[in-house]
């Protein structure tokens, strides 16, 4: 895949998480992680809004987890 593929990529599922509900959000956080992994070792500058996304889906499934632990 391209640079320019990989970037079209990654701001496809950007707009898709956004529309998506938090269910669907969580599912789709390896993908977009993987793809955001991808454009890091082709050494492409990652829009800010996509790193910020990333963050924010690792604190919702790291806060997921505990939502999950029994008491």
């Amino acid at each position: 895949m391209t640079e320019r593929n990989l970037l079209d990529t990654a701001l496809r599922l950007e707009r898709e998480i956004l529309d998506a509900e938090p269910d669907r959000r969580l599912a789709m956080q390896p993908e977009f992680s993987r793809v955001l992994d991808r454009l890091r070792m082709e050494r492409v500058e990652i829009p800010r809004r996509l790193l910020q996304l990333e963050a924010e889906l690792a604190d919702e499934a790291i806060e997921a987890r505990f939502d999950n632990l029994p008491l």
